[in-house]
């Protein structure tokens, strides 16, 4: 129904508020509709308080009574930190459900819809379901495999260089991609770069949008040698490093959370142990910001779900490459992706791709 599709619409557009906000949790919104009037909406704002259910239906108050509730998850069936949303639908009165996906999380997973049903509430599931599964990728990510939907962000030149030999940067892109990319910062829960990055840039790593808040900054920084002046450092900075915090209490009296790793025969770190460690936190999604470095062991891994490409019409003729590694002797054997978007940012063209298979 095209009716159904709207207030589905309305409902994600509600859930996208949560994003960032509500890991270990999903984002969800939520409407109630009767007689074709919104009477309630709402949508879950942080971990340990109410669901979107549950605003709604108290926003909607007694005229949730045989209206429509329209979520873009499945309602949790399960005590929590809050009881089963399904307790507080039923209660309510609400006549009709319609639900957008269902929960990939095996505590619920289709249990909240047959609850409902059993209680002679009619439950339509799949409507906008494309759209409903894609608000909540990162949080099916971290259900499904423990671990974080990584991203990949890249700013460089028509000629794919980073920066210049002496490692200027500034600024590649246009100012309508940077301000996509503190957009970007405002809905993940974490933001990952290298030492050099830090040491080079002095980065603040910080979403400057008006309302937007800051996701934790991570530093991959085996040999612990973060200058202590960084702008980034602080009480929401995480180090990884094989160094033993005491080496470096200057850094330490920041606040940052030092984080010890073993460290390869490289003397690098493992991607899928940062990886679990953070998916171990409840973190669902890390924007990875680093320099060549970090770009071409992570993206060599292949742990990365997205990589995000601007491309700005600018050509250096040399500079700093997006990734090096050993180079294949044919075209056969590169590393092949898939191209999911491509879009105009200001005078920049935005390339969302996935590596193949």
């Amino acid at each position: 129904m095209k009716g159904d599709s709207i207030y589905m619409m309305r409902a994600l557009n509600l859930a996208r508020k949560g994003l960032g906000r509500t890991a270990p949790n999903p984002p969800v919104g939520a409407v109630v509709v009767k007689n074709g009037r919104v009477v309630g909406e709402g949508f879950h704002p942080k971990a340990g308080l109410a669901h979107a259910e549950v605003f709604a239906l108290q926003a909607a108050g007694e005229e949730a009574k045989g209206a429509t509730l329209y979520v873009t998850l499945e309602p949790c069936s399960h005590f929590g930190k809050t009881p089963p949303c399904t307790d507080a639908v039923i209660k309510a009165g609400i006549a009709r459900v319609v639900v957008g996906s269902v929960d990939p999380n095996p505590v619920v997973a289709g249990k909240g819809i047959r609850i409902l049903r059993e209680h002679g509430i009619k439950v339509d599931v799949g409507i906008k379901g494309k759209e409903t599964a894609k608000r909540i990728e990162w949080y099916a990510k971290w259900m499904k495999e423990k671990r974080p939907y990584v991203i990949v962000k890249v700013a460089m030149t028509l000629d794919g260089r980073i920066a210049t030999l002496s490692g200027d940067s500034k600024w590649i892109s246009s100012e309508e991609s940077r301000k996509y990319v503190h957009e970007l910062r405002n809905h993940v829960d974490a933001v990952l770069v290298g030492v050099g990055t830090v040491a080079k840039d002095d980065p603040l790593l910080t979403c400057r949008i008006e309302g937007g808040r800051d996701p934790l900054r991570i530093i991959i920084d085996p040999r612990f040698e973060v200058p202590a002046s960084a702008k980034c450092l602080g009480h929401h900075t995480m180090i990884f490093t094989f160094r033993d915090p005491s080496s470096r209490l200057d850094v330490v009296k920041s606040g940052a959370k030092i984080v010890q790793l073993s460290v390869g025969p490289d003397g690098r770190f493992s991607w899928e142990s940062i990886w679990m460690f953070l998916g171990g936190m409840g973190l669902h999604s890390v924007l990875v910001e680093g320099g060549s470095t970090i770009l071409s062991s992570l993206i060599k891994s292949r742990l990365v779900d997205e990589i995000l490409v601007f491309i700005a019409p600018k050509l250096l003729g040399g500079g700093i490459p997006v990734v090096s590694w050993e180079p294949p002797d044919t075209i056969a054997e590169s590393l092949p992706l898939v191209i999911t978007g491509v879009k105009t940012i200001g005078d920049d063209v935005l390339v969302s791709a996935r590596l193949e298979g």
